[in-house]
C-alpha cells in the first residue's frame, strides 16, 4: 500500500486509506463498517487475461459505505476533489435521498472529502451537504466553496494512512444533543 506523503495520495486512493481504517476499526472492535460494491453486469469480458472490459451499471448505487459504530447505524460516501469549489454534482440525488432516509432511521450519514491539491481531508455531516444541496436545488450554488467549511470538520490522518472519522462521528452525536 502507498504511503501518506506530503504531496497528497502518491499513487494512492482515499478508499485505500478507508477500506484499512475500517479493517482496523473491525479488528479493534470499535466498528463494522463495509465497502458497498456497485452492482454491474458484464458485457465483454478480454478472455485472456479475464478483464470486464465493458459493463453496465444493473441500478443506482446508494453510499460507498455502509455499517455499525457500537451499535449506531452509519452510512457514507468519500469523494475527492482537486479545486477549491466541489461541484454538487457529485453528489447524487439518490444518494441524497438515501442519506436523509437513512438520518431518519436514526443513522448518521455523512461525507469524506479529500481536498487533494490542499491535502486536507473533511468530514461534511449530511446537515451541512443537504444545506449546500437544497441551495442549489432553490436556483443557488451549485458547488460549495472551501471557505464555506467550518473550520472544526477537517481531520489529519494518524500514521499516516488511518482515517479517524470514529472521532467525527462522535462530534456529529454531540452536536445532535446540543
Amino acid at each position: 500500500m502507498a504511503t501518506w506523503g506530503s504531496r497528497g495520495l502518491r499513487g494512492s486512493t482515499l478508499e485505500e486509506f478507508i477500506n484499512h481504517t475500517n479493517e482496523r476499526y473491525t479488528e479493534m472492535g470499535l466498528a463494522l463498517i463495509q465497502k458497498i460494491p456497485t452492482p454491474i453486469t458484464p458485457v465483454k469480458i478480454d478472455q485472456e487475461s479475464r478483464h470486464i472490459t465493458l459493463a453496465y451499471f444493473d441500478k443506482i448505487s446508494t453510499v460507498d459505505y455502509i455499517g455499525a459504530v457500537q451499535g449506531i447505524p452509519v452510512c457514507f460516501d468519500a469523494k475527492e476533489c482537486k479545486a477549491d469549489t466541489f461541484p454538487l454534482q457529485n453528489v447524487h440525488e439518490h444518494q441524497m435521498d438515501f442519506m436523509e432516509k437513512f438520518e431518519k432511521q436514526s443513522g448518521v450519514a455523512f461525507l469524506l472529502i479529500y481536498f487533494s491539491t490542499r491535502d486536507e481531508l473533511y468530514y461534511m455531516r449530511y446537515e451541512q451537504i443537504r444545506k449546500f444541496w437544497d441551495r442549489g436545488k432553490a436556483g443557488g450554488r451549485k458547488s460549495f466553496r472551501y471557505e464555506e467549511l467550518e473550520p472544526g470538520w477537517f481531520m489529519e490522518l494518524k500514521q499516516g494512512y488511518f482515517v479517524p472519522y470514529l472521532d467525527m462521528i462522535q462530534k456529529d452525536l454531540d452536536c445532535r444533543d446540543e
